[in-house]
Formats: C-alpha cells, structure tokens, sequence
C-alpha cells in the first residue's frame, strides 16, 4: 500500500462545486506546484507544514467507518502525490461513493480520465489574476465531462473578460459544468452578475464559497 502526505482528514459540507452543500469527506494533502495569489490554503503548501503519511488503507478505513458517499481530494494539488492513482482506483471500487478531486489545472488529466471508473474533476483555471496562467494545461478541457466542472475564480474584469472568452472557445458549458467564483472579500458581486447577464453567459454559474460564508473565512477544516 502507498502513502501520501495528508494535512487533515474532515468532514463539513462541500463549499463550491456541483455538489455545493452537501455532506463530503475531505482529504486534504500537502504541496502545490503554483502559488496564485489569492491562495487561501497556502499554509498546506508549504514544506514545512505537519503532514502524516497516511496509507491507503487508512484512508479506506475512515472512508467506511464515516459512512459519507461524497469523498474530496483536495490540497495543495492532490494529483502531485506519488502513487494518487492507486487510492483513486481503490475508492473506485466501491460504487457508492462518488469521488471528486479538486485540481489547479497544471496536471495533465489524460492519465486520470482515462481510468475504468475516473473520480469527478473540479478543475480550476487560473486567470490572470491568480499570477499562474501560463501553468495551465490547455488540453485539459477535452477531458471534462458531464460530471466534471471548471471553475473560473475572478479576482477582477480582466478575469472575468478572460473566462468568457475561454467558455466560448472551448464550448466549455457543453462539455461539464462551468462555474465563475469571485475572489473573496475583492470582486463586487453585483459586477459579476451585470457581466454574465451582459455577456449572455447563460449555463454559467456564480458560485459563492459558502463554507467561508457559515464559518469564519479563516477556518480550517471546515
């Protein structure tokens, strides 16, 4: 069995994403390969940062015993853990569940999608904004699908006039669901809402973080 380097183990309810509200199993692991500007998990990032080499049989076993069908893998970027694959195929093999990974658009999803029964993937895209765009791997958007979302995290228009246009180029709300965040506590909503009503952005979801909006917005593991 491989190990990962794992920052905490919690349940809470899904904060963004398709399955916004409802109850998941978050296991967040340590180490980012980017480092955007808006971060608010840096301090899982770092080198430094307390993990625990946890087993994949540790994972399985907290996964049976909280008995929660929505399971997240998150960081930092989990996709960077040496033998992810291995856990991604063992949570397959339970068809209950329904397993989502949450990726920084920099990691190539060909290896992962093609997968007999491949997770859900959240995947951001970095805009200009975020300092990180020219980490982004393009060819990510032909391996979207119906149960997949991009999530566009707006920090100002620029990023906002930067995901329209990647939405219509890649047809992108044809392929999986799209998902506009605004930076928290930066961008005014009402200004988000103006452009996508503007720029007929329909299929296209404003999705507010809701974990920061019940708790503080500096809470872990929530």
């Amino acid at each position: 069995m491989s190990n990962y380097k794992v920052v905490e183990i919690f349940s809470s309810i899904n904060g963004e994403g398709p399955r916004q509200g409802q109850l998941a199993l978050f296991i967040r692991m340590q180490g980012c390969n980017l480092d955007c500007s808006y971060c608010d998990t840096r301090w899982a990032n770092e080198e430094d940062v307390k993990f625990h080499w946890t087993s994949t049989e540790e994972i399985l076993d907290v996964v049976q015993q909280m008995h929660i069908r929505n399971i997240t893998l998150t960081g930092g970027e989990p996709l960077l853990q040496e033998n992810i694959m291995e856990l991604l195929q063992a949570l397959a093999a339970d068809p209950w569940l329904r397993v989502e990974i949450e990726t920084n658009g920099s990691v190539p999803l060909a290896p992962f999608a093609r997968m007999e029964n491949p997770p859900a993937f959240n995947m951001d895209y970095k805009l200009p904004g975020s300092g990180m765009e020219d980490k982004m791997v393009l060819e990510n958007f032909a391996f979207l699908g119906q149960k997949d979302a991009v999530k566009f995290v707006v920090k100002d228009y620029e990023d906002l006039c930067r995901s329209r246009d990647l939405i219509r180029e890649y047809n992108l709300t044809e392929r999986c669901h799209v998902l506009l965040s605004p930076v928290y506590g930066e961008m005014e909503l009402e200004n988000m809402v103006y452009f996508m009503r503007n720029n007929g952005m329909n299929d296209v979801a404003m999705q507010l973080q809701i974990h920061k909006i019940v708790w503080d917005s500096e809470m872990r593991g929530v």
